[in-house]
């Protein structure tokens, strides 16, 4: 089983970010973030959290499965990122951007349909 460092380290990795950069949103020495990542220091859970929201993940990711970041391209990274962001926004926010969406795939469907019957 992986430890907590090695599944920071490769949640990062995952998200093409350097140590330093996490480190900088954290507001940390980078060589204790390297610390972290390496094992040679063990971090409370109050960091873990911390690194987790400057990830972008919510701590539970850090403890799900190994091979959960596994098979996921970066369009598709990008894509989860901005949902999982979309989650943490309250609810009139949430509403807003869904219909700001609906109305784009409407917008889409509604050409799609003018187009198709100007080609009949």
């Amino acid at each position: 089983m992986m430890n907590i460092g090695d599944r920071i380290k490769k949640i990062r990795e995952a998200k093409g970010l350097s140590q330093k950069e996490v480190a900088l949103n954290l507001s940390m020495n980078p060589s204790q973030y390297s610390k972290i990542e390496n094992g040679k220091v063990d971090p409370q859970c109050s960091s873990i959290e911390k690194i987790a929201n400057a990830l972008g993940i919510s701590l539970a990711d850090i403890f799900t499965q190994e091979n959960s970041l596994e098979n996921i391209n970066s369009i598709d990274k990008s894509i989860i990122e901005k949902v999982q962001l979309i989650e943490q926004l309250d609810e009139k926010q949430k509403q807003s951007i869904f219909s700001i969406i609906d109305m784009a795939i409407y917008n889409v469907k509604l050409k799609q349909t003018l187009s198709n019957a100007l080609d009949l």
